[in-house]
C-alpha cells in the first residue's frame, strides 16, 4: 500500500512539473499582470525593447505623413510584453474585455517528506492566469480594420493594383461603412499613382461631395491640385475646385487656387460674353482681377495671374471700338502696363528649373502677342510690330506673329516686309496651316499697286483653294446635327491621320477644317482631354489580368466613358460654334475676294482705256528704284522659288513696279493716325 501511494504521488509531482514548465511559446512571469512583471521589470528591459519591436512590425503601416496627422485612431493600452516571444506567435494584447477567468490550480498530495519539492514558494499571490488563444484579439484591432491596414500596407509596397482592388472590396460591403472614406481615399491615391488620373479625379470628388466634416476632406482638395499638373487640360478640375471656393485651402496650395480659380471665372466670363450675358459676364471679369490682386508679386502663379488680369481690362477696354478712344481708355492701358509687367517677371533667368522656365516662356511669348494686338487696335503700328519681332523663331506663337505682322507692315506701306512674311506662311514647310486672309492680303497689296494681271490670279488661287471648304463647312452646319456627332467627324479625321490610313479628297478638306476648329484654344483643350481620357482607357489593357479583369476595372471604365460623352458633347457644341464662325468668316473673306476683283478688273479697264487715248504711250506702271543692300550681319540671298528651313521669316520681297509715288521700296511711311 505504502508502494503505491509513493507511486502516485510521483506521478502527480510529475504531471505539476510538466504543467509548470515554461516553453518558448509562453512564459507565465510576462503574463502575472499582479505583481510577478514588477519584479521582473529591470531584468527584462532590454527584452521589452526587441519584443517591442517585432510589435510594430506586425502594425499596421501608417498613412502618408500630410494624411495621418488628424486621421489616427486611438488603440486601448498595451499589457507589458512577455520576455519571451514565439516567433510563430503573433504579439499578443490584453485588454479587459479579453482577461480570462483564473483556473484553480491542481493541489498536491500531502505528504511530510516524499522528494521535498515546495512547488508554492515564497509568494502567497494567485498563480497567473492562463490564456485562450481562440478568445484574444491579436492586434488590437477588428478583422475589418485589418483587412483596411492590409491595403495600406499594399500601397506603400507600391503595389497599387493590389491596393487598389483590396480597397474596392472593402467599399463593397455595406456592413463596413465607418471605413468607406478611407478606403476611398486609399483607392484614388492607389489609381493616381498608377498613372489613371481621370479615375483617380472621380475617387476624389466623392470624398469631397461628403463634405468638410469627411475624415479626408482637407488632402483630398490637396490631391486636386496635383491631378491638375497631369492632366493636359486644367480646365477639367477647375468646376471641381470652384465647387469648393468657400472651403479654406492649405497653405502650400492657396496661391495656386487663386490662380486656377481666377480662371474658371475667366472662363466662364468668356462663354458669358458669347451668349450675350454681359453684366454676369462683367461680374466674372470684375472676380478675375480681384483674385490676381490676392497672389503676392514674388509667387510662381502671380505672373499667370497677372496675364488674366490684363485679358479682363483688354475686354472691359475694348468695347469702344474707336483708335483714339483706346488710345485714352484707362481699361486699355491698364491692360498695356499688365502685359509688361508679366514680360519683366518672364524674363529668362538662372536657377529656374526646366519646367518653370519653358511656362514662362510660352507666357511671355503670349504677353507679347497681346501687347501687339492692343497696339495694333490703337493703330499704333510700329509698336505692334516691335512686339511681334519679340515672338522668337519657331515657337508655337510664330506663324500667327508674323501674319499679324505683315497686315501692321501694309498698315505702313512696308509692302515688301508684308509679302516676306507671306512667302514663309505659303512655304510647303506649313501647307497644312490655315491662313485664309493671307491670300487677301496678298491681293489688296499688289491691288495698290496697280499690279491688276497679278491681283486677279492671287484671287483666283484663293477661290480654288478655299471655295471647297466654305462649301464643306457649309454643308456639315446645314445638317443641323447633334451637337456631338459634330466632334465624331473631327474625330474620325484625327484617327485617320494617327493610322496613317488613305484619305480622300472629302478627308483633306474636313482635315483642313479639323485644323481651322483647333485653332480655337477651348475646343483644342476639350479635345485633349478627350484624347487623355481614351489613353486612359487603353492604359487598363496593360495592366496584370487580376486588376484587368476585376469588377473594380469594369465600373471604373463606365465612369470614363460617362466623362467621355460628357466632354464629348461638350466639344461638340464649341465645334459646331467655331465652324459657324468661321463660315460666317469665310462668307466674308470671299465677298471680299469678290469686291476686289471687281474692283481689280475696273481699274484695269479704266487703264486699258487710258492707255487707248494717249495711243499707248501712258505707263501706269512704273518701275521702282530698289536695293538689295541689307546690315552687317545679314547676307543677301537672292529667292529663285526654293525653300530653305533656316530662310523662313527672313524674306523680303522686292516691288520692282507698281504705281504708287515714291522714290524707292521698302519706304518707311506712315499716317498721322496710324502713329
Amino acid at each position: 500500500m505504502m508502494r503505491t501511494h509513493r507511486f502516485l504521488r510521483l506521478a502527480v509531482l510529475g504531471l505539476t512539473l510538466a504543467y509548470t514548465a515554461p516553453t518558448m511559446a509562453q512564459s507565465f512571469e510576462g503574463l502575472d499582470l499582479a505583481g510577478q512583471s514588477k519584479k521582473k521589470k529591470k531584468g527584462s528591459s532590454a527584452k521589452k525593447k526587441t519584443s517591442s519591436k517585432r510589435g510594430k512590425g506586425k502594425a499596421a503601416p501608417a498613412e502618408d505623413t500630410a494624411d495621418t496627422s488628424s486621421d489616427t485612431t486611438a488603440s486601448p493600452e498595451v499589457a507589458p510584453t512577455p520576455p519571451a516571444v514565439n516567433p510563430a506567435t503573433p504579439p499578443m494584447t490584453a485588454t479587459p474585455a479579453a482577461t480570462p477567468a483564473p483556473v484553480k490550480p491542481a493541489q498536491p498530495a500531502q505528504s511530510g517528506g516524499g522528494l521535498g519539492l515546495d512547488l508554492t514558494g515564497d509568494n502567497d499571490k494567485p498563480p497567473a492566469p492562463t490564456m485562450t488563444f481562440d478568445a484574444v484579439d491579436v492586434s488590437g484591432k477588428t478583422a475589418d480594420r485589418q483587412r483596411l491596414d492590409a491595403a495600406i500596407s499594399l500601397f506603400k509596397a507600391d503595389e497599387y493594383e493590389k491596393a487598389a482592388m483590396a480597397s474596392h472590396e472593402l467599399l463593397g460591403d455595406a456592413k463596413l461603412q465607418g471605413l468607406h472614406t478611407e478606403a476611398r481615399y486609399v483607392l484614388a491615391k492607389s489609381l493616381y499613382r498608377m498613372g489613371l488620373y481621370h479615375s483617380s479625379l472621380g475617387e476624389f470628388s466623392k470624398i469631397l461631395a461628403a463634405g468638410p466634416s469627411t475624415k479626408f476632406f482637407k488632402t483630398s482638395l490637396e490631391w486636386l491640385f496635383f491631378i491638375s499638373r497631369k492632366t493636359q487640360n486644367e480646365t477639367v478640375i477647375l468646376d471641381e475646385i470652384a465647387r469648393y471656393a468657400n472651403y479654406e485651402f492649405p497653405e502650400k496650395f492657396r496661391n495656386e487656387f487663386r490662380y486656377l480659380l481666377a480662371r474658371y471665372h475667366f472662363v466662364r466670363g468668356r462663354a458669358l460674353d458669347q451668349v450675350g450675358q454681359t453684366e454676369n459676364a462683367d461680374k466674372s471679369f470684375e472676380e478675375v482681377k480681384r483674385l490676381a490682386l490676392s497672389i503676392p508679386r514674388t509667387d510662381t502663379f502671380y505672373p499667370r495671374a497677372k496675364y488674366l488680369e490684363g485679358l479682363a481690362f483688354f475686354r472691359n477696354g475694348t468695347r469702344n471700338k474707336d483708335a483714339a478712344s483706346k488710345r485714352g481708355n484707362t481699361d486699355v492701358l491698364a491692360s498695356v502696363e499688365a502685359m509688361k509687367e508679366v514680360v519683366r517677371l518672364t524674363r529668362p533667368m538662372a536657377g529656374r528649373t526646366g519646367e518653370q522656365a519653358k511656362l514662362d516662356k510660352s507666357l511671355r511669348e503670349l504677353a507679347f502677342m497681346q501687347l501687339a494686338r492692343t497696339h495694333y487696335g490703337m493703330q499704333q503700328n510700329r509698336f505692334s510690330i516691335f512686339y511681334l519681332n519679340k515672338v522668337e523663331r519657331g515657337n508655337t506663337q510664330w506663324l500667327e506673329a508674323l501674319f499679324e505682322s505683315s497686315w501692321a507692315n501694309y498698315r505702313i506701306g512696308q509692302y515688301e516686309q508684308a509679302l516676306g512674311n507671306l512667302i514663309t506662311l505659303s512655304s510647303p514647310f506649313f501647307r497644312e496651316e490655315y491662313f485664309p486672309e493671307a491670300l487677301i492680303l496678298k491681293a489688296v497689296i499688289y491691288y495698290e499697286n496697280c499690279r491688276y494681271r497679278e491681283s486677279n490670279l492671287i484671287l483666283q488661287d484663293f477661290e480654288r483653294t478655299y471655295l471647297p471648304v466654305h462649301d464643306e463647312l457649309d454643308s456639315l452646319v446645314k445638317k443641323n446635327m447633334d451637337a456631338s456627332e459634330y466632334y465624331t467627324v473631327l474625330a474620325d479625321v484625327q484617327k485617320k491621320n494617327k493610322d496613317g490610313l488613305e484619305k480622300n479628297g472629302t478627308d483633306v478638306l474636313l482635315e483642313r477644317i479639323l485644323r481651322l476648329a483647333l485653332t480655337d484654344q477651348d475646343l483644342k483643350k476639350t479635345n485633349d482631354s478627350i484624347l487623355e481620357l481614351e489613353g486612359e482607357m487603353d492604359l487598363f489593357a496593360n495592366k496584370g489580368d487580376t486588376f484587368k479583369y476585376s469588377e473594380l476595372t469594369k465600373q471604373l471604365l463606365e465612369g470614363l466613358k460617362v466623362q467621355r460623352t460628357s466632354l464629348i458633347s461638350k466639344a461638340g457644341i464649341m465645334a459646331k460654334g467655331k465652324l459657324e464662325t468661321e463660315l460666317g468668316a469665310l462668307k466674308l473673306l470671299l465677298a471680299n475676294g469678290l469686291r476686289i476683283k471687281f474692283e481689280t478688273t475696273t481699274k484695269e479697264k479704266e487703264f486699258l482705256e487710258e492707255q487707248l487715248k494717249a495711243g499707248g504711250r501712258t505707263a501706269i506702271v512704273k518701275k521702282y528704284k530698289y536695293s538689295v543692300a541689307v546690315a552687317d550681319d545679314q547676307l543677301y540671298w537672292p529667292y529663285e522659288g526654293e525653300y530653305w528651313r533656316d530662310e523662313l521669316g527672313t524674306y523680303q520681297y522686292t516691288m520692282t513696279k507698281g504705281c504708287i509715288e515714291r522714290d524707292t521700296a521698302n519706304r518707311n511711311i506712315q499716317s498721322a493716325g496710324a502713329m
